[in-house]
């Protein structure tokens, strides 16, 4: 008999769906070599994820605690690879 497990949702984390909003804006990238996310310092990109965030946030998250995610996650990046020279 064919069964049909639940779906498991997009992202297990607020922290991994932060960084997806984050990279949507292009307020974060990833250094191509080692794969460690960079901070842009772009400030119309970090205003476009926040807003992002407060208009779709996750399922059962407020607004506000999205967009203090985000900004949490992105306060949590360096604007350089630690790997780099």
């Amino acid at each position: 008999m064919l069964m049909f497990r639940e779906r498991r949702p997009a992202y297990r984390t607020i922290d991994g769906w932060a960084r997806s909003v984050l990279l949507e804006a292009g307020a974060i990238r990833e250094c191509e070599e080692h794969g460690w996310m960079q901070d842009r310092t772009d400030p119309h990109a970090r205003d476009r994820a926040i807003e992002i965030a407060r208009e779709t946030p996750p399922h059962g998250v407020s607004p506000e605690a999205a967009a203090v995610a985000v900004a949490e996650v992105l306060d949590g990046i360096g604007d350089t690879c630690p790997e780099c020279l």
